[in-house]
């Protein structure tokens, strides 16, 4: 993609040939793994219980990534909720008995660790084990819901390691067996295999406990479990993984034979996530769930795009045929053959309408396969800081490379604004994607770019109103239309609601204020402005007033709620069924737009009286007041920076933010455009991805990242560096063409007759209000 952006701007047709290209290849790429993904899932089986319960790896020391799946950390409200009014026994050895107590502590930390109290302690696979579990089948006693059962060092140890224990062994596994498996009919049921031992710390009275022979009653213990329910859907499921965690960590172990505590608690959580994902359904814990089932609304989507897919191919197969019987024309009497003057069909509305939404229907699918079905694998983030900084490194080397001559040297010209954009852009995306939000210094300087797009929101719109005067229905729809095209498809396809994107809400609320602050009576603008001076100060007057609003807003949490809660706000600013979440994005850059129109007044002003020098190469004011103005806002950025850095408490510094992060913008904006040479220059590698920079934030959440931007697309499973870039790939490509669809339509669906646009708007509105009135009853329905 970095030769794609370099492309554009200079080679026009090289450049779309080679996007067509680069989006051709995509589509394959989809197909080719799409393919193949549902082919293991075919021959391999998809369950992600099996692999959760026997394959995994660690990222760093304590994290572990099951093969294929998200696992969720449960918290101690969350366990309880799960296991409420549940029956759980653990039956076994000493290690059993640990994995308990890592087990109960999940649920009550406070917990300690006494004896075999509330243990059922059956160190060895005997008729005293196989008494215990008949009883549960009898009845006799109250039958688990979940037993985790599992022995075989005591045996080992009290019988020197003899193969006549074995030999036992497998008879005693044998006999409680069926009684496992009728068991399992309507309880969960786990074996735990024997985990490795590390031989050279074991004591003297242990040393009989080899990994080989705990290799042996593994193996007898598999078999044997296996081929008794091999007939029977009830299943016992072989608790294997830890002994791939125990092979990582046993060197730990303090006496050589049982697991550090961190071992003890991943193997617990594991367990938990085995039989609570599928009844609590966190989002982030994508191991044992089931795919969600289709809602009426999804499936409504899935007609009207399946619809304009056939639609499209007929109206294309027809004006194909009527284009080459037309294409040759003979005369009949002259016999010479005459081309036809038009070389291409006409393309009606209907049928440019049909190819957008055709585009459209089938990127979605994708959108679906990638975050809702369980085709594509997903994985956990893990933030290291070489995960982070390094491609950060590469994307700024490239952005230097890819250097070229502004067309106009104004401050924050639209390539720099888009330059601006897109290095900000891939920034948040390399953020999302390392997990950096773990590390308090990223975080905050992440939240002073998502404070700079809104400062560019501010800056933009004010400047189009106060230099234009354009208040029309014409410029707001086309606005909000390209604003939230996307997210409402989104949130139809995704069965997402609409604050779940939460930076297109806060884009289009502030756009509308910045509408509401210019176009309310008296209309102010440039043109009225410079006829007398005094409107200058009618504009300041307005912006003093939506600061005071904002800042009395921000002090009422009550007021701002209310506002919010009221029936059809409520259903698209509520996330989990409240508003906290907007009323907290909101908060946390409130002054930041009000800072943008500031700037774009003040800018505006100077620019008109002539105090400030935009030519090519020259700095913005003399000399002196120059290098006095570079040098202070190199301080300033330099100063956030470090203040940022030194962040201890996130709260704290969320307080702080919204009066603050202006600081560190304009001091960039001034280091960017006082000196004429930076000016004059940008780079058309950041500017490429600024042009779709909304698109490729918004798509991120399902087929970049994974489980709603908690986890990690897997495509290609085992590589983790080329899944990234393919993915990578693929999601550009798709962000930019779902980019032209959008622009494409809101020139179809927003025409500039008013009159049109006005019957056009009412059926839209209707359309949302029974849409939002269906979506209220299917709530109720569910609850």
């Amino acid at each position: 993609m970095a030769a794609l952006a370099y492309t554009g701007g200079k080679r026009e047709i090289n450049y779309y040939f080679s996007v067509r290209s680069a989006k051709a290849l995509a589509l394959g790429a989809v197909l080719l793994l799409a393919a193949c993904h549902a082919a293991s899932r075919r021959y391999r089986g998809g369950d992600t219980c099996e692999y959760l319960l026997s394959s995994g790896r660690f990222l760093g020391e304590k994290v572990w990534q099951p093969h294929s799946c998200m696992m969720h950390k449960y918290k101690n409200s969350e366990a309880k909720n799960c296991l409420i009014d549940k029956h759980i026994a653990f039956i076994g050895d000493s290690r059993i008995r640990q994995l308990f107590y890592s087990f109960i502590k999940l649920i009550n930390p406070q917990v300690k660790e006494e004896g075999n109290k509330d243990f059922l302690w059956y160190p060895e696979v005997n008729g005293s084990m196989r008494q215990r579990i008949k009883s549960w089948t009898e009845g006799s006693v109250a039958k688990p819901h979940i037993i985790v059962a599992g022995a075989a060092t005591w045996s080992i140890k009290i019988h020197n390691g003899s193969n006549e224990a074995l030999t036992q062994y497998k008879i005693n596994i044998t006999s409680i067996a069926p009684l496992l498996e009728k068991l399992a009919k309507s309880s969960d049921v786990y074996w735990v295999l024997q985990d490795p031992v590390y031989e050279d710390m074991l004591s003297e009275s242990r040393k009989m406990i080899t990994n080989e022979k705990i290799d042996a009653y593994n193996e007898a213990a598999v078999r044997i479990l296996n081929s008794s329910s091999r007939n029977s859907k009830a299943k016992v499921k072989v608790f294997s993984v830890s002994k791939l965690i125990a092979q990582e960590t046993i060197m730990k172990s303090a006496d050589g034979l049982h697991l550090p505590e961190s071992s003890r608690d991943t193997n617990a959580m594991i367990l938990m996530n085995v039989y609570c994902n599928k009844i609590m359904k966190p989002i982030d814990g994508s191991c044992c769930q089931p795919q969600p089932p289709l809602t009426l609304i999804q499936k409504l989507a899935f007609c009207f795009f399946t619809l304009s897919i056939i639609g499209y191919l007929i109206i294309n197969l027809i004006h194909r045929n009527n284009y080459r019987k037309n294409k040759s024309c003979t005369d009949l009497e002259s016999g010479e053959e005459k081309k036809p003057a038009i070389s291409t069909p006409n393309v009606s509305t209907l049928e440019m309408l049909l190819h957008s939404f055709c585009k459209l229907g089938l990127i979605m699918t994708y959108f679906y396969l990638c975050d809702r079905a369980n085709l594509f694998m997903k994985e956990n983030k893990f933030y290291t800081h070489s995960s982070f900084f390094i491609p950060i490194v590469y994307i700024l080397v490239l952005g230097v490379f890819y250097t070229e001559n502004t067309k106009e040297t104004k401050v924050l010209n639209r390539e720099q604004t888009d330059e601006w954009k897109g290095w900000m852009q891939l920034v948040i995306l390399i953020y999302h994607i390392s997990g950096a939000s773990t590390f308090l210094p990223v975080y905050m300087h992440i939240r002073v770019l998502v404070a700079a797009y809104l400062f560019q929101t501010g800056y933009g719109h004010f400047s189009y109103f106060w230099i234009k005067g354009d208040f029309g229905v014409y410029r707001v729809c086309q606005v909000l239309f390209r604003l939230n095209f996307l997210v409402v498809v989104l949130c139809i396809v995704m069965d997402r609601p609409y604050q779940f994107y939460y930076f297109v809400p806060l884009v289009t609320v502030w756009f509308m204020i910045i509408y509401a602050t210019l176009a309310i009576w008296p209309q102010i603008v440039q043109k009225k402005a410079n006829g007398n001076c005094l409107w200058h100060f009618g504009l300041l007057l307005k912006l003093i007033c939506l600061l005071t609003c904002i800042y009395l807003l921000s002090y009422s949490q009550g007021a701002f709620e209310k506002i919010f809660s009221f029936w059809p706000l409520s259903k698209c600013f509520e996330l989990n069924g409240n508003v906290y979440e907007w009323w907290f994005r909101w908060k946390l850059d409130r002054y930041v737009v009000f800072y943008g129109m500031l700037f774009a007044f003040i800018y505006l002003a100077l620019q008109k009286h002539q105090m400030i020098s935009e030519g090519k190469g020259d700095p913005l004011f003399s000399n002196r007041v120059s290098n006095v103005l570079l040098f202070i806002s190199i301080v300033s950025f330099l100063t956030y920076s470090i203040w940022a850095s030194s962040c201890k408490n996130k709260t704290e510094c969320n307080e702080l933010h919204p009066s603050v992060s202006v600081v560190q913008i304009l001091a960039f904006i001034l280091i960017r455009n006082i000196p004429g040479y930076v000016r004059s220059v940008y780079s058309s590698f950041f500017a490429w991805f600024g042009k779709i920079s909304l698109e490729l934030f918004i798509c991120q959440y399902h087929i970049w990242l994974a489980a709603d931007t908690k986890g990690i697309l897997v495509l290609i499973p085992g590589y983790p560096m080329f899944n990234v870039l393919v993915s990578t790939f693929i999601f550009v490509c798709v962000a930019h063409e779902i980019s032209q669809i959008t622009n494409d339509l809101a020139q179809i669906v927003v025409p500039k007759d008013n009159s049109t646009l006005l019957k056009r708007l009412l059926c839209i509105a209707g359309f949302f209000s029974g849409l939002l009135l269906f979506s209220a009853m299917q709530d109720q329905s569910r609850h």
